[in-house]
């Protein structure tokens, strides 16, 4: 069977930027590679060996299948993985039995979880997460007594192996006053913990953003998702950490290329429309390429007009609407173009390169958006 496009992944440079990342940690901060949203799109069955292989021995995650996905890859070797999101009532037990650590923000979980770990005789590792403004998943200020009391109740079966928050926008220096307030919230919450008895084994509240910006808060575990995979969580952060430093260049490397190939060449006539409905009329008779990818591959619809691939070492205008499976290029400028010549939505091509980045600025998507919209059929290859 055959693919119209590959994902190629560069196993040197997630070596490269796992050892640049993990080097700018404080001494004795672990390091856990976030791994939701399919690798970011990267694919975790690619991704986590490969990392793994690289020394990383944390893996967070968001749900219970992915967690179950991870485990697959690395049965019989030793490591951790954390659930930051959804985990089943129904998946506790698989999760206690198998060691896989999990958040906690509410008091069902917790109950759920002190049943299932008593069911299967062995301590639950949770993670509780605090509430700190975010407003989304975490145990409020006012609770934590309470909860304080819970946990020294159900100790036989809970075992609480860290406390954690989530930082809302750490990316932004619009969210300045907002993170700052969090990170005084978080640090009263550890303090509040400790005064009740409670002393997890870790802290931990930093993202990619938040460990670049605010080194102070390393703590004792850092989750970094969208850097390890070579992009910045936005370009403030890289121009503020790239003047702190002194460098002009990019220190990451991205280690996804994403490529196809022409599967038709055609002219077409002054004054002729190409694709659906009337958004590009050709001002010039005009030779065009079609590409088997579209916006059910995850190239979006957004693009329409505005999108490019390179083809021959040239960046070349998609022209009319990307369809469910094709997009159209406007290939005139470069006459030699054929059938199954090389098309590169993303990674480099001779002297030229196209970023997910770029993407982001032409369809107004976050590169995270982009990345998580790769569908898992596309193969991954490693290079």
């Amino acid at each position: 069977m055959f693919s119209t496009s590959v994902i190629e992944i560069k196993k040197s440079a997630i070596k490269h930027n796992l050892d640049y990342l993990r080097s700018h940690l404080k001494p004795g901060t672990q390091f856990s590679s976030v791994v939701k949203g399919n690798a970011y799109g990267h694919g975790i069955e690619n991704y986590v060996p490969l990392a793994y292989e690289a020394g990383v021995k944390h893996f967070s995650v968001f749900s219970s299948y992915e967690a179950y996905r991870v485990q697959q890859e690395l049965e019989g070797l030793p490591h951790t993985i954390m659930i930051m999101g959804e985990i089943e009532n129904e998946a506790l037990s698989w999760a206690i039995e198998n060691d896989i650590e999990f958040f906690v923000f509410e008091t069902e979980r917790l109950e759920k979880a002190s049943e299932a770990a008593r069911k299967v005789g062995k301590k639950a590792k949770v993670h509780v997460e605090i509430e700190t403004g975010m407003n989304r998943t975490g145990f409020a200020m006012e609770e934590i007594k309470h909860l304080a009391g819970w946990l020294h109740n159900h100790e036989e079966f809970i075992h609480v192996k860290g406390i954690c928050t989530h930082y809302a926008g750490a990316e932004s220096i619009a969210n300045h006053v907002r993170v700052q307030n969090q990170k005084m919230y978080f640090k009263d919450a550890i303090k509040l913990m400790a005064h009740c008895g409670i002393h997890p084994d870790q802290r931990h509240s930093c993202c990619s953003a938040a460990s670049i910006r605010m080194p102070e808060m390393h703590q004792d575990l850092v989750r970094i998702g969208i850097l390890q995979y070579g992009f910045w969580p936005s370009k403030e952060t890289l121009i503020e950490y790239q003047s702190k430093h002194k460098w002009g260049d990019d220190p990451l490397e991205r280690i996804m290329s994403w490529k196809s190939r022409v599967m038709n060449v055609k002219k077409v006539k002054t004054g002729e429309f190409i694709g659906y409905g009337t958004t590009y009329l050709a001002q010039k008779d005009m030779t065009i390429a079609i590409v088997p990818v579209g916006y059910s591959h995850g190239f979006s619809r957004s693009l329409s007009n505005i999108g490019r691939a390179l083809v021959r070492g040239k960046r070349m205008p998609v022209v009319g609407i990307v369809n469910m499976n094709s997009m159209t290029l406007d290939v005139t400028d470069v006459p030699e173009v054929e059938k199954g010549d090389e098309v590169v939505m993303i990674g480099n091509q001779g002297a030229l390169s196209i970023s997910v980045s770029s993407f982001g600025e032409l369809s107004e998507l976050l590169n995270y958006e982009l990345l998580t919209r790769l569908p898992k059929d596309i193969p991954r290859e490693i290079v």
